[in-house]
């Protein structure tokens, strides 16, 4: 595993993923064990050859929850709609969140990831046993190349998980922040849903809000950083993700403008800010009045790991006669339907057939 070199044949490819998948330890222990350059599972080529950078002083936008409520449901929908990405500022006073939160439960899942190998071990696998994982890359078996990090995992609902597999070091800080994130997520939705100029509580209504799962990303610190990528370019497939981040950096957003150019934003930590952005599913539901958009995570050069906790917020109600797609009330003779109607079975099983990069989920119930 320590060799850098060109990529293996197939079989051998295999053979190598199984060996690190079975080490349990996941990126953080390749680093452990000293590697001094990136090992050909993780070698993506040309990974940032995509899309230029774009100019100096482009940034996502920011919206401002200590505002009128009107006001920053105008600025939400205005930042779903031209971004799909936005800063979310002052949650902390307008929700009662504590201070000290999320930063807690990033320091605790920092924590979990550096205890000692055999420790981590213990956790590491793929199903969800009272759902919960610990695991290198979901998609390591799918993807072309791996990637540079290792994930906690944790299903919130619609069913709450067993609190006595989250692991210890970060058990109570992940129940804490999941409940201060749920407040952040309820009042989005509310603002995203009058910006569509519907009632607040009709994406609610739609269980958008009832399937939870919060990831929890441990990028490690990298060898070659030029060599490989924290996490590939991808849009996030549920309704609404609510990021927290430390302060490494590395988070990036394709932006595209008026002549169809496209070129990667920079999303540098601001501190007491939180991220969002628009899932493919809200994209559907709002029939592209908001928008889901490319990301990625590039390898910083920091001598310190980056942490990241995600909480993807999706439908609860998955039954096979409960369908999703365009909102009723957004579709008209003038504005017909651009999507047609889906079961979240079919949405999640064209979403996990997949690798991670691939660009075909909101294409695939195009009409």
């Amino acid at each position: 595993m320590a060799s850098p070199s060109a990529p293996a044949p197939q079989s051998d490819r295999a053979a190598l993923l199984k060996a690190f998948d079975e080490a349990r330890t996941g990126v953080r222990g390749l680093v452990e064990s000293g590697v001094s350059s990136v090992p050909a599972l993780f070698v993506h080529p040309d990974p940032y050859a995509s899309a230029p950078l774009a100019p100096p002083g482009v940034s996502i936008p920011v919206v401002d929850l200590s505002l009128p409520a009107p006001l920053a449901a105008a600025a939400a929908a205005e930042a779903a709609r031209s971004w799909g990405f936005f800063h979310l500022v002052n949650y902390h006073r307008a929700l009662g969140v504590p201070e000290e939160h999320p930063a807690r439960a990033l320091a605790a899942v920092r924590a979990f990831n550096e205890l000692p190998a055999a420790e981590r071990a213990a956790h590491y696998g793929r199903a969800m046993p009272g759902g919960v994982s610990y695991s290198s890359n979901v998609d390591l078996f799918r993807a072309p190349a791996a990637s540079w990090r290792d994930t906690i995992q944790i299903a919130f609902g619609p069913e709450r998980p067993d609190p006595a597999r989250i692991p210890a070091v970060c058990r109570d800080e992940a129940l804490e922040w999941d409940a201060h994130a749920t407040a952040v997520g309820r009042a989005l939705l509310g603002l995203l849903s009058e910006g569509l100029g519907l009632g607040p509580t009709r994406l609610e209504e739609a269980s958008c809000f009832e399937g939870k799962v919060m990831v929890c990303h441990y990028y490690p610190v990298c060898p070659e950083p030029e060599r490989t990528m924290g996490l590939v370019s991808h849009t996030d497939p549920g309704v609404l993700t609510v990021l927290a981040q430390d302060c490494a950096g590395g988070l990036q957003v394709k932006q595209t403008d008026d002549d169809g150019a496209s070129y990667w934003v920079d999303v540098k930590p601001v501190p007491g800010a939180l991220v969002i952005n628009v899932g493919d599913l809200l994209q559907i539901m709002s029939n592209d009045k908001y928008k889901s958009v490319d990301h990625r995570v590039i390898m910083n050069t920091q001598k310190e790991a980056r942490v990241s906790i995600a909480i993807f917020f999706n439908p609860g109600k998955r039954g096979d006669s409960v369908f999703y797609g365009p909102l009723p009330e957004l579709v008209s003779a003038d504005n017909p339907p651009k999507y047609r109607n889906f079961t979240m079975s079919e949405f999640l099983g064209a979403f996990f057939r997949r690798d991670l990069s691939s660009k075909a989920l909101v294409d695939h119930f195009k009409l």
